[in-house]
């Protein structure tokens, strides 16, 4: 007697899954869709845009060459308030990260604390920081650095929590075993583990500080951001042309900086 052919099929998702992820496709149209109703989008003028473009590229070229003089200390000033609110961010955030580490917090009140500054960090753009501590310190490049610091710390603090949550405790029970006090298996039971991370993860956010330094001048916390603005507002369209060169230049060398250094690390 022959055997009857199996007629069955294999799918990845039973019926069920099948309809709910229908539904959330569904769902996620109809939000994009209702955004763009929302937001009542002019699209009248993509049409003359390339021309518009066209007109802008011709009042940028060529360059404003003379004007680099007047932009290199505003540059340098860029790069620095990158650095010190990096490191700024750096140091505040080794005690955050511990204590939005669920393994190594000392309990839940400092975890919860320690992810409620994370959150607030990384919740507030850093041109919105700029704008509140220009108003408390001040225009400058010092408002700007807070700004930078102050942005970076959820960053840093986050990613590194989660490495710490990660770590082998196996080692620092090790350490512990042999008297050591907290210090101590902080410095050879769970720095050893972090370390590659919290260099690397330390480096790339000097990278985005670089880029997002540059822009603070907008708002008056100091750094190229300010004869960018001023030339744009004057319609210097050169000066312009000549800013953003500047500016892509100091970008590629800290991206490949940022690059070497991570590579270095792993």
């Amino acid at each position: 007697m022959a055997a009857e052919s199996d007629t069955r099929t294999w799918q990845r998702f039973d019926r069920r899954r099948r309809i709910g992820r229908a539904a959330l496709g569904l769902a996620a149209a109809a939000v994009a869709v209702g955004s763009w109703l929302y937001l009542s989008m002019d699209l009248q003028y993509i049409a003359t845009a390339p021309r518009e473009m066209a007109d802008l590229f011709e009042r940028m070229v060529p360059p404003n060459l003379g004007y680099t003089d007047a932009i290199v200390g505003p540059l340098i000033e860029t790069i620095h308030i990158a650095v010190v609110g990096t490191i700024l961010a750096v140091i505040v955030s080794l005690p955050v990260a511990f204590m939005a580490a669920e393994n190594t917090t000392p309990n839940r009140f400092t975890y919860w604390l320690g992810k409620l500054i994370v959150t607030v960090s990384r919740s507030v753009h850093v041109i919105i920081w700029a704008l509140i501590f220009v108003v408390v310190f001040g225009p400058g490049a010092f408002a700007g650095m807070v700004a930078i610091g102050i942005r970076s710390i959820g960053f840093v603090g986050k990613l590194l929590g989660e490495e710490i949550e990660e770590i082998d405790f196996a080692q620092v029970e090790a350490v512990r075993a042999t008297g050591a006090n907290g210090l101590q298996t902080l410095l050879y039971g769970i720095a050893p583990q972090i370390l590659p991370a919290f260099v690397g993860v330390s480096v790339y956010r000097w990278d985005i500080n670089v880029r997002g330094a540059t822009i603070l001048g907008f708002v008056g916390a100091g750094g190229i951001g300010v004869p960018l603005f001023a030339a744009i507002d004057s319609f210097q369209w050169r000066s312009v042309s000549t800013i953003l060169i500047a500016i892509l230049l100091i970008v590629f060398v800290s991206e490949g900086v940022s690059a070497y250094a991570r590579k270095k690390v792993r």
